[in-house]
């Protein structure tokens, strides 16, 4: 079945915070959830572009601040909506960045690890206790070629941009597939999912890498990447559709999930690792001094 955004039901009533909702993936989400009356807070990290994109989309929106990568705007952002009248049925972990050289975040964790996961998963149980519905964390087919470098986690043995990005992506999929584990463990209803976009065409291949790989992926992005339109279909079935499961994966129905419609898809084995998915949890806990609190799980 080729499921598109005309399948999405009313979403009146219901609150959507998109990471990333500025440009690209988080944009088209936002804007489709918006057209179907969801309110969605956008939540990115430069206000101006986050403003000027909210100005294109018909629907009731809001802007909030967060840099991903410093742990201070995410605990700033959870502190401001819990300070809110209203909690969020749906989080969408969509914000990323993509093969820039090697730089720290504020905390002193590597760009891409701090970003793309360590942002998420504190923002997702800083505002556990606030989520009704569900959590989608947006990967990437990039996950296929991670591992999580425990003796190198900084990259300062030896970094590659594209290994420490399958490695965030990998990320990715251990959190989204342990949080699903925890929550049915304690008889909680709420779903964690994971979707990726294939090979969709937004600035995130652009935007971090340098020199002739930058070159290469603008070119790609010509040639042989989808829109971003359809790429967005994925997190958005995994956001919205009823029969979306807790602990499935969404992405592209197509060869090599690159393009196509949204279907399950399965990750590697050894992201289905349990032992690994505790190691990792426990560890970004460390690094972001966030922990789950029993009383965030709901039975």
């Amino acid at each position: 079945m080729r499921w598109t955004t005309e399948q999405i039901a009313d979403q009146s009533g219901k609150t959507f915070l998109v990471t990333g909702a500025n440009s690209g993936l988080g944009l088209v989400t936002a804007r489709e959830l918006a057209a179907k009356g969801g309110h969605v807070i956008m939540a990115v990290r430069n206000l101006g572009k986050g403003e000027r994109a909210a100005a294109g989309i018909r629907g009731s929106v809001e802007v909030r601040h967060v840099d991903l990568a410093d742990l201070d705007t995410v605990r700033a952002l959870a502190a401001d909506l819990h300070a809110g009248p209203t909690g969020i049925d749906v989080l969408v972990n969509n914000a990323g960045i993509m093969m820039p050289p090697r730089q720290l975040s504020a905390q002193g964790h590597e760009l891409q690890f701090a970003a793309n996961h360590l942002g998420h998963f504190a923002l997702t149980l800083l505002l556990l206790d606030l989520i009704r519905e569900r959590v989608v964390t947006v990967s990437s087919t990039m996950h296929k070629r991670g591992r999580i470098h425990y003796d190198d986690l900084d990259g300062g043995k030896r970094y590659s941009p594209m290994a420490f990005y399958a490695q965030s992506k990998f990320a990715n999929v251990l959190f989204g597939l342990e949080l699903h584990r925890r929550l049915r463990q304690a008889g909680d209803a709420r779903r964690s999912l994971i979707a990726h976009p294939g090979y969709s065409d937004t600035n995130l291949q652009t935007a971090g890498p340098t020199g002739v790989a930058k070159a290469f992926m603008r070119i790609g992005n010509k040639v042989f990447a989808q829109s971003a339109e359809q790429g967005a279909l994925n997190q958005l079935y995994a956001a919205v559709d009823p029969r979306a499961e807790s602990g499935q994966f969404i992405g592209p129905d197509g060869f090599g999930e690159n393009r196509g419609w949204p279907t399950v898809v399965q990750p590697i084995k050894p992201a289905e690792d349990e032992a690994d998915a505790k190691r990792l949890w426990e560890l970004s806990e460390r690094l972001t001094g966030v922990r789950l609190s029993s009383a965030d799980l709901r039975r």
